[in-house]
């Protein structure tokens, strides 16, 4: 699954992207708070198994904050974010909720899979598949799966659970040995190649923004 690394990285393309001019160090850990708001639900595991990609990855804190976003904002001079931030506190309130949602909880609901309604509904959902034109078959898609084959367990709180960096398990390195049983907890960076990719874009696009005009002026004459 993505580490809190790689969604970090994601969300600091999308703050480079949206921010413009207000992309500064300060708005870059805001982001980065947004963020990684939703993984801080592993922190109920130990006392609520199933917590990790339920309590924090719903679609519901996205909806709220969105909802209280348009609301606040519509109340012009009233309005509390512009009356304590200005127009940046509006702007950046409402890109940090962007990348809650689109860097924070979408990543892993395209792997894996998250509890994207609870607790009105506990059931985890994954959009894992295929997207593809082909010249014999026409357009074939697997991300939706119309027809299920056969039926398969509704994973839920319940039944279900991921591993978190709180779980010892059997390691996966060294064999041990009869007389000793090795385990490891893993705090993972990148587990895949393309996830890796994604954290270096980040680390040169982020860098570079920030610095803003003294890194195009090595290209001015």
């Amino acid at each position: 699954m993505p580490s809190t690394i790689v969604h970090l990285a994601i969300g600091g393309l999308l703050g480079a992207a949206l921010l413009g001019d207000e992309f500064d160090r300060r708005s870059v850990l805001v982001i980065f708070a947004f963020t990684a708001l939703p993984d801080v639900d592993v922190f109920a595991e130990p006392i609520f198994a199933g917590a990790h990609r339920s309590l924090g990855h719903t679609f519901l804190l996205p909806a709220v904050l969105f909802a209280f976003l348009i609301w606040d904002t519509r109340r012009g001079a009233a309005s509390v974010l512009r009356g304590r931030f200005g127009v940046r506190g509006v702007k950046l309130a409402w890109v940090g909720t962007f990348c809650l949602l689109g860097a924070g909880i979408l990543p892993d609901l395209l792997v894996g899979g998250v509890n994207a309604l609870y607790p009105l509904h506990d059931r985890f959902y994954t959009v894992d598949g295929r997207l593809l034109y082909s010249t014999d078959r026409g357009w074939v898609q697997t991300l939706v799966d119309l027809s299920p084959s056969e039926p398969k367990q509704t994973r839920t709180t319940k039944n279900f659970e991921f591993r978190t960096v709180l779980d010892a398990a059997p390691t996966q390195g060294t064999a041990e040995t009869p007389d000793e049983k090795r385990v490891e907890r893993i705090f993972p960076v990148a587990l895949t190649g393309f996830r890796f990719g994604i954290v270096l874009l980040s680390a040169v696009v982020v860098p570079v923004r920030l610095a803003g005009n003294r890194f195009t002026g090595l290209f001015e004459e």
